[in-house]
Order: structure tokens, then sequence, then C-alpha cells
């Protein structure tokens, strides 16, 4: 099969032809149409991901495609059906799959970082069964990768961690692809959202994605600028970025009894904020994390997708075929403007 792969951390990734992938009973191989190009990506090309244990390596992890055969242990599943895939796939088997939070599985796996990725014509899903979502007919596949990591995850922190419920004022820090699909989410279900970003293009998104005020970080002092904005605060705050400011930002946000959700990966020396804990106990506010979603939670968005609830395929600035997209993991250090980027196959 043909794949984009890197021999060297930093190096230039070439397009070279690499064996078949083999298929374990257990998994399916998935025959890769559509792939979204994150920002993960260029960390692990980077170095900076320590899951990426040898090289050369295949990156890529939002990914759409057809079955192109399953494992011998394998059921419910066929070659020629439509699938995406979550970026953290699960054992199904640990104490944390047991009771279904897959997103959190003590054994988990990711293509791209931990095994072989889908920047390539096929890619190996382990545990098929667990991991396997359907895609029906009126989802594309340029959409269903744009689900990827930035979507799923933003779905799951608004819904689910966040508790979402219609009416409720909703402040999303940093409108890059998470917030912005955290806006598109929040609004359809009811929300009324409070955009927060230093880049005035990346508010105006935000407006046509749904958000009813913006807040410019760089001039406005942001906690109390999104309070006014929110009638008194927000109820769901999101840190959709990550960093010590955004977090403190996203805290200082909330209304009382108001909660907090930490989607933006805190790493380095931006990963111990000091959280004014003396206001959440006073306040009663919650913090919570939000990484991925599992496989089983899928449906409740690809439904929303296939109805035109939710349109993930607006946040794609464009689409390169695999044969031209090798030097795409470079061009992430730049900023991105005008969607995300999906590979074509």
């Amino acid at each position: 099969m043909k794949a984009i792969v890197y021999d060297e951390f930093r190096r230039p990734p070439t397009l070279r032809e690499v064996p078949d992938p083999v298929c374990p009973p257990h998994a399916a191989v998935i025959r890769v149409e559509a792939t979204g190009v994150c920002r993960s990506d260029w960390h692990g090309w980077m170095g900076h991901d320590p899951a990426i244990g040898e090289l050369p390596h295949v990156p890529g992890h939002e990914f759409a495609g057809t079955v192109e055969r399953v494992g011998a242990d394998v059921r419910g599943w066929r070659a020629g059906d439509r699938v995406t895939v979550p970026f953290v796939c699960a054992c199904g088997a640990c104490e944390r799959c047991l009771v279904g939070d897959h997103q959190v599985c003590d054994d988990e796996f990711q293509p791209g970082f931990t095994h072989w990725g889908s920047f390539a014509e096929q890619v190996v899903v382990a545990h098929a069964e667990v991991n396997l979502v359907p895609l029906p007919q009126e989802v594309s596949m340029v959409a269903a990768a744009s689900l990827g990591c930035r979507f799923a995850t933003a779905f799951r922190a608004v819904t689910a961690q966040g508790r979402l419920a219609s009416g409720e004022w909703v402040a999303v820090h940093g409108c890059g692809g998470v917030g912005l699909s955290a806006i598109m989410v929040a609004a359809a279900y009811g929300a009324r959202v409070v955009a927060v970003d230093v880049s005035p293009a990346a508010l105006e998104a935000a407006k046509r994605f749904g958000a009813e005020a913006t807040v410019d970080a760089t001039s406005e002092e942001v906690a109390p600028a999104v309070r006014e904005a929110a009638s008194g605060g927000a109820h769901l705050s999101i840190d959709a970025i990550g960093s010590a400011v955004t977090c403190l930002n996203s805290i200082g946000s909330l209304r009382k009894r108001g909660r907090h959700v930490q989607v933006g990966l805190m790493i380095g020396d931006q990963a111990h904020p000091p959280i004014p804990m003396d206001r959440v106990i006073a306040q009663e506010l919650l913090i919570v994390g939000s990484r991925g979603m599992a496989a089983h939670a899928y449906p409740a968005m690809v439904d929303r997708v296939a109805d035109g609830t939710l349109r993930p395929d607006l946040l794609v600035g464009r689409t390169v075929p695999l044969d031209e997209a090798a030097p795409e993991l470079a061009s992430m250090d730049r900023p991105v403007t005008a969607g995300m980027t999906v590979i074509t196959l």
C-alpha cells in the first residue's frame, strides 16, 4: 500500500510503498477514504509524543473509510461497511471499559501514535467490535474524518461532561478547531454562546458557527467581560486552548454553581495552573476534564450530522490527495485560518 512515512523526527516525510497490514483475529483493516491533518500529528512528528516509540512511523488518527477485511474473531462487521473510529481506541476488557468508559481505557491504543496510522491506504483497528463506528450514507467520508479528535471531543465536552441544558450561557475560550466545534454543538443544542479569542478572524468564524457574543482577549479583561456578556456568568465554560491563562479565565467566567470543562491539553510549564479553590468552594463550581469519546457514544453525534443539525464539514478548509499530502505535517507549525485540512484517497 501507499503511505506517508517518516524515518526520523522533524525530517520530511515521504510517500512510498509499504507492506499491506496484517489483520489480527480481533481486528479489522480499514481502507482509508479520508483522514484529517491535526496538530497532534505535528506534535508526534516533532518527537513530542512518547507514544511513538519506534521509527519509521505512519501518522494520522482522524479517519473514515470502508472495512477491507475483518479478523476471524470479529462479529457484526464485514467488508464494505462504512466506518469511522475514535482517536482513543479501547481494549473492551479492562475495568474502565467494562463500565463503558472506553475513552480512559487502561490499555488504550491510538492509530497514528501507538501504532501506524491513517496517512495510508489502509490502517489496522484492533478490537474492532469495540472501536468501529457505523456511518450512514448521509455522512460523507470527509465529514466523518472531520469528526476526528476535535469535533467528537467537543461534542462530549459540551453534552456529556458539560451537561448542557438548552438556554444556558456557554463560554468557549479559544476558537480553533475544538473551540469552533464546541460553539457549533452548543448553539445547536440551544445554548447562548460567548466566544473568546485573540484573533478577529477566529471571532468572526465563531459568529458564523453560532456565537451570540464575542470577547477580544487582547483588549478586554476576559472573565469580567464574559460575565457581563453572559448576564452574570456562564453556566458552562470550556477551555479549548490549554494554558494557565485560559484555564483561569474560564473558571473566572462562571456564575455560581457553574461548570468548567478542561479540553485543551495542559503540558509542560502549563500543566499545573494555580486554581482559585476559594472561589470553587464558595460558589460550588464544578471542574472536570474531557478527553475524546467512546465509540458506543458516537451514534448520538452521527445522527445529528446525518440530519444536518451539526455540520462538521463546514470546518473543513481544503482537501488534498494522498499523493500531495506529505508536506502537510510541516505546515502545521503555522497559524491555520482557513479550517482543517483533510487528505482524500
